[in-house]
């Protein structure tokens, strides 16, 4: 559980969010790529290698870090049933 936690950090780290890039999404460090896009790709199929291959100065960890990312901004989501009649 500890190396999850530290590992965590680790990616936490490659996620920024600047007013001044890209309107403040949140986008890997030092890039101007949105973690909505790596989030995206993934969706439609793309795996980790291909995601590398459109740009290379990205890493396995980067891709894993968008991920993370996206799973913790939904756990912060909260869902109210709506009755249907």
């Amino acid at each position: 559980m500890g190396n999850w936690s530290k590992n965590q950090q680790d990616l936490h780290h490659r996620i920024e969010i600047n007013p001044e890039i890209m309107t403040g999404k949140p986008v890997i460090r030092g890039t101007r790529i949105p973690v909505e896009l790596l989030v995206k790709m993934l969706a439609q199929g793309m795996n980790t290698e291909d995601i590398m291959k459109e740009y290379p100065h990205l890493t396995p960890e980067d891709v894993q870090a968008a991920l993370l990312y996206a799973a913790e901004s939904l756990d912060d989501t909260e869902v109210f049933p709506i009755e249907t009649e």
